[in-house]
């Protein structure tokens, strides 16, 4: 009708219809979606619109519909102004699928600020920060030699992102790309520049290749959706063109992508995320070194964790991986009714089935459950059949280890400390230290420092023993003992004296 067809401009019409898109809320379902359809399939013998997006509606945080009577709308320009326009984009679109509808509170879309936009943003000044402070070129001149295996899984992330956005929002799915964008920032910021720290530092072509081109493509992902602090990044890592909103998508490079790399590298993170936890479990901080951690892992499983073994040691701060091929071999199996599954069952015969259970056999009746199979036991005269769910199978380490499982996955960490692996966690501690010192005293990165300590002696006997490792870390030019004057900070507590100054 807004184009006098079809009594006129019949081919401006039909270079328009039918519609590619059609968004509307719940409530125009009738009014607007029904209508668009039927009159367009009495006159035309088709729909007017090739999709449609029903939203749901926007309800405060108590699940009630917005009403100006009933004092709980939101004013737009005030979440704006205290978060941002990307923030609240960012929440809409991503937080759930939009026929859901949404509670909303200014609270939700902080949120979304602190958990994907500061970690973007941090991972762009990170970039920023180091390229600087080394004089990087721009954009790094690198071949395929100078990449780790590290960047090689990075940039796989990468193209499999950019396949899996491009394919979502063909389909106008916008959360589950929003998602998969930020698990590859997550992942880029948590993983990547975590264990290239030191790479960056050096001035690892490389690795400032690989984040360069990683940040770039995310920031074309991500101009529909936030369309501001795409630009700013684009603006400042790339600039090629006036704007990233003139850019084209980020095109996948099938070349990139290895899939066997990436699996390899999710077994070595999965192994070094059940060792954290034993470590959390037993209390024992990330800075104390261990002398050994042991690895349930078949055979392609171990040599996806050899294959980044140097990066599982770093991670779980251990001297020395050992593999074992069964979870029961870390340790002695328990067995237990499930008397939750099993009291409904056999109600007052309960006593003799504990009484069977405890006699089996608890790593054979593991293995059998493993594998898929049951177990028979024998209660008043007959015969029965149990499963998973009805018993109980724990796994008791031996003494001095700490065991995390996850199905049939497992790590046990040796947790017995000589006096040289105390020496040396003291000195990690000692190292943490002077950072804080370094960044009290507004330092730059890059800037050297003479370095005294004082305090206590044991502390100072492991500065010494590992003096190398701590001027190395801290950027010191001398280390020099027995100092009164500087900040005074506990190491398990004894006092550390700890002052820089700028060499």
């Amino acid at each position: 009708a807004q184009h006098h067809a079809p009594f006129e401009n019949q081919e401006h019409f039909r270079a328009r219809f039918p519609a590619d898109y059609i968004c509307e809320a719940l409530d125009q379902t009738r009014g607007w979606f029904y209508s668009l359809l039927a009159v367009s399939t009495l006159v035309f013998d088709r729909s007017s619109y090739e999709t449609v997006l029903c939203l749901g509606l926007i309800l405060d945080p108590d699940g009630q519909k917005m009403s100006k009577s009933k004092g709980n709308v939101v004013v737009p320009w005030e979440v704006i102004d205290a978060h941002g326009a990307d923030a609240f984009r960012w929440y809409y679109f991503t937080s759930k699928q939009p026929w859901d509808g949404y509670r909303f509170s200014v609270e939700t879309v902080g949120e979304s600020v602190r958990q994907f936009m500061l970690q973007l943003w941090n991972t762009y000044g990170f970039y920023v920060l180091y390229s600087n402070a080394n004089g990087v070129e721009q954009p790094p001149q690198v071949s395929a030699d100078d990449l780790a295996d590290l960047d090689r899984w990075a940039l796989s992330r990468l193209s499999g992102t950019v396949e899996l956005v491009t394919e979502r929002m063909d389909d106008y799915d916008t959360t589950a790309a929003g998602r998969a964008i930020a698990e590859l920032v997550e992942d880029l910021s948590n993983w990547y520049v975590r264990r290239s720290r030191r790479r960056f530092w050096d001035g690892d072509r490389g690795a400032f290749a690989t984040l360069l081109t990683c940040l770039v493509d995310i920031s074309k992902m991500l101009a529909p959706l936030t369309p501001f602090i795409a630009d700013e990044i684009y603006e400042q890592l790339d600039g090629d063109r006036a704007s990233v909103h003139l850019c084209d998508f980020a095109q996948v490079d099938p070349a990139d992508r290895d899939e066997q790399l990436e699996w390899d590298m999710q077994v070595a993170r999965d192994a070094v995320e059940l060792g954290r936890a034993a470590r959390a479990q037993a209390t024992v901080k990330v800075r104390q070194p261990l002398c050994e951690a042991v690895i349930v892992a078949a055979d392609r499983e171990r040599a996806g964790i050899e294959r980044f073994e140097a990066l599982v040691l770093e991670e779980l701060n251990v001297k020395s991986l050992r593999y074992v091929s069964e979870a029961d071999e870390l340790g002695r199996v328990e067995l237990k009714p499930n008397y939750r599954t099993l009291g409904p069952r056999f109600g007052k015969h309960m006593p003799q089935v504990a009484a069977a259970v405890a006699a089996l056999d608890a790593s054979h009746v593991s293995a059998t459950l493993r594998d898929g199979g049951a177990v028979g036991l024998h209660v008043d005269g007959r015969e029965h059949g149990l499963g998973p769910d009805d018993l109980l199978i724990t796994l008791q380490p031996p003494e001095g280890y700490q065991l995390e499982r996850a199905g049939r996955h497992a790590v046990a960490l040796n947790l017995e400390l000589d006096a040289e692996l105390l020496r040396e966690g003291l000195a990690r501690e000692i190292v943490h230290a002077v950072q804080i010192a370094r960044k009290d005293a507004g330092l730059d990165v890059s800037d050297r420092i003479a370095l005294t300590l004082g305090g206590d002696e044991s502390l100072l006997a492991a500065a010494r023993a590992h003096e190398q490792v701590i001027a190395a870390e801290t950027l010191a030019t001398v280390v020099s003992y027995g100092t009164t004057h500087g900040s005074t900070t506990a190491v398990d507590g004894r006092d550390l004296i700890v002052d820089v100054k700028l060499s």
